[in-house]
């Protein structure tokens, strides 16, 4: 029984391969991420960064936050902040402040992004999911299929996404904002 979220995300990604029919050579191929890596991400070896878990829930159709409350253990009404599930990958941090689920169209992002970070998604994971960034505190620039957004406290921007996007903070500040997902 997997014990860490690691290890159950390094076990879901597996069934989903599995579920799907894919070899690892047919995923590589379909998500841009090598056959080496896929092994040992699903082998628990490694733990995969936000952009390789981008590019995998964009082959599988999915938001990585979906993917993430795949893992998590049981629904509960309530969710206290230390239990929910937060992902560091260097200067970006995503809290699930409340995830979807097959009862939930909504997944509820607390999203922060260091100052001089840059991340940058291929294609949506889901072509078309409904976003909502509000942004919080900070500055944030945002690039959606070639057009760029510079959003400042209290603004909003609201999309489907259905191609490359680029989430991007100034050299002397980063971001703090919320992200909510609708799914259809």
């Amino acid at each position: 029984m997997p014990d860490t979220l690691t290890d159950r995300l390094s076990q879901r990604l597996a069934r989903l391969r599995a579920e799907r029919g894919l070899t690892l050579d047919q995923l590589a191929e379909q998500s841009g991420v090598s056959r080496a890596a896929l092994s040992r991400l699903e082998k628990g070896e490694v733990s995969p960064t936000a952009e390789v878990l981008g590019k995998l829930c964009a082959a599988y159709g999915m938001t990585m936050s979906r993917l993430l409350a795949m893992v998590e253990e049981g629904f509960t009404p309530l969710l206290r902040r230390d239990d929910q599930a937060v992902w560091r990958d260097g200067g970006f941090t995503r809290r699930v402040a409340s995830p979807g689920g097959a009862a939930l169209a909504a997944e509820v992002l607390d999203c922060r992004l260091e100052p001089a970070s840059r991340i940058a998604y291929d294609a949506a994971p889901v072509p078309g999911l409904e976003h909502h960034l509000l942004l919080v505190s900070g500055r944030l620039q945002v690039t959606l299929e070639g057009e760029t957004y510079n959003l400042r406290p209290g603004d909003t921007l609201r999309y489907r996404l259905t191609g490359a996007s680029v989430f991007e903070t100034p050299k002397e500040k980063g971001a703090k904002y919320v992200l909510v997902l609708v799914t259809p």
